[in-house]
């Protein structure tokens, strides 16, 4: 038999799957829902799952006469028109102490000898009618305040044929941040001006509008001017920034922080502030993202603040610890402030060393109780009982008590002061 080596082959694939759904069905005044008789029921609503209405049953007295109302039974029943209707299903009876410890009978975490359960007609039902005894049920966690709640879950059976593809067509990726991007970049469309000293950037008001609500109201708000056409930005320096304004390491050109700005409107995407300010200097990066940060909460940036955010608790350093939990506490970014605070307690002694430190101490003295609890639980944690504490207490950490403000003085009596005026405490 000669083969013909040009014959056609072809393949297909048979898929069996499940569409699955969830009702939970809550049943109060469950002691006045007992006595109703055996083989009567409450019903859920119905609910749609995989194309097919279902219903809880909850048979209070029990669905068979030999048991003698001894159990309560709970089936699932198909509600609408079906035939051979092929499922798997889940009864779960809530357990409400919060143990998390509920009663469930699954066929989805088993394999099942006979395949998925089969439904012949409208009404057709699967369940138990031995569910739970109820002496047991009455005085168990599943029943509170005359309250208990069931899960089902219903997995309809479908299955599918897949053949060969017909068609192979090529989806690009969305480009439309490069797009819009682009509009920045080139001259088509701009209709405002930002100003920051000698430096300008021209921008499209529709878009910042559409990313900033401050931008919105300052452009098309009820006291907006939508005929503006330039924006000079001044005074936009965050305050631990100004207090180093003579400080090379702290001083700053803002619009390299507008220009990032800008380019995460129109991109969605944090800059490159490496790039933008030609430094590869850690430190530098660190700085201009704690600026970014401080211009995308004044401008309502909340996702680019959060990136701000994630970045800066990465980039915690002995050097800029001091000024980014000081930005942390201004802009309300709680977990960068808990990292900072822990970074610089594991580290005081060298964070005291810092310029952000003065500001702190002279400007911020509840992040100084702040970091001084801080403090204080580390050596905690570190040490046993109160007299190790009291003898593994760095210097460190007692040059910073002393930074806390003493206690007001009893009865309006005034504090001892040295000879040189100055306020201290009485040591006992």
């Amino acid at each position: 038999m000669i083969l013909n080596s040009d014959q056609e082959h072809s393949s297909s694939k048979s898929i069996n799957e499940t569409v699955n759904g969830s009702h939970v069905f809550t049943v109060r005044g469950y002691s006045l829902a007992k006595g109703m008789g055996v083989g009567k029921y409450i019903s859920s609503d119905t609910f749609s799952v995989g194309g097919y209405d279902w219903a809880i049953y909850f048979y209070p007295d029990g669905k068979n006469v030999e048991d003698s109302s001894m159990y309560v039974s709970v089936f699932i029943a198909l509600a609408s028109e079906g035939t051979d209707v092929r499922a798997l299903f889940e009864l779960t009876l809530l357990d409400q102490s919060g143990k998390k410890k509920d009663k469930v009978h699954s066929h989805f975490d088993r394999a099942l000898e006979s395949g998925p359960y089969t439904l012949k007609y409208r009404g057709s039902m699967w369940g138990y009618k031995r569910f739970f005894r109820r002496t047991t049920l009455e005085t168990s966690d599943y029943l509170k305040d005359d309250c208990l709640s069931m899960r089902c879950t219903v997995g309809v059976v479908r299955s599918r044929v897949e053949g060969p593809k017909q068609c192979s067509i090529p989806i690009p990726p969305s480009d439309m941040g490069q797009n819009i991007r682009y509009l920045m970049e080139s001259e088509i469309g701009r209709d405002i001006v930002f100003r920051v000293g000698e430096e300008t950037f021209k921008a499209h008001k529709l878009i910042l509008a559409a990313r900033s609500p401050v931008f919105r109201a300052q452009f098309f708000g009820l006291i907006g001017n939508p005929n503006m056409d330039e924006v000079v930005l001044e005074d936009i320096e965050p305050s631990i920034f100004k207090a180093f304004c003579g400080s090379r390491v702290l001083r700053w050109d803002f619009s390299y922080i507008l220009q990032a700005m800008l380019l995460f409107i129109y991109s969605d995407m944090l800059p490159d502030l490496q790039e933008i300010t030609g430094s590869t200097s850690m430190c530098t990066s660190t700085i201009a993202m704690q600026h970014l940060l401080a211009a995308a909460d004044r401008f309502g940036l909340e996702r680019l603040k959060q990136l701000c955010e994630a970045k800066l608790c990465e980039d915690v350093s002995v050097e800029t610890v001091a000024t980014t939990l000081s930005l942390a506490d201004q802009h309300r970014c709680s977990q960068l402030k808990a990292i900072c605070l822990k970074f610089a307690a594991a580290n005081l002694g060298a964070v005291m060393k810092s310029e952000g430190f003065k500001y702190i101490e002279e400007s911020c003295s509840s992040l100084l109780s702040d970091l001084l609890m801080t403090v204080a639980s580390s050596v905690d944690e570190k040490s046993g009982p109160l007299l190790g504490r009291k003898r593994n207490l760095s210097s460190s950490t007692m040059a910073m008590m002393d930074l806390a403000p003493p206690p007001a003085p009893a009865d309006g009596a005034a504090a001892p002061a040295e000879s040189n005026g100055r306020r201290v405490r009485r040591r006992v």
